[in-house]
């Protein structure tokens, strides 16, 4: 029975974890499928980035304490993120070249 209860809270977390390629869609429209695009001609490129820098930039813009002009629009855009999609975000975005 134990070994049942592990297995099942293990298929759990795995469906519950955050998929950073589905998370990253909604960026794509102004990243670019591949993170090379400065969004809305403002921003870095964001494929060049490591997955530290991401992750510190997404916090940053989800407390408000990074950004530029884009700043607010960003924050609306990361605000429902968990620590956990931002991570799986992350990691999928430096992945991109």
């Amino acid at each position: 029975m134990k070994k049942i209860l592990l297995t099942l809270l293990a298929m759990s977390t795995m469906i519950m974890a955050a998929d950073g390629a589905a998370l990253y869609k909604k960026c794509a429209s102004c990243h670019g499928s591949q993170g090379e695009k400065k969004a809305l001609g403002k921003s870095k490129v964001i494929n060049e980035f490591s997955k530290e820098n991401l992750v510190s930039a997404l916090k940053g813009y989800k407390d408000g304490s990074y950004g530029g002009s884009m700043k607010a629009l960003m924050k609306g855009q990361v605000s429902g993120l968990s620590s956990d999609d931002i991570d799986a975000l992350s990691t999928h975005i430096s992945t991109l070249k």
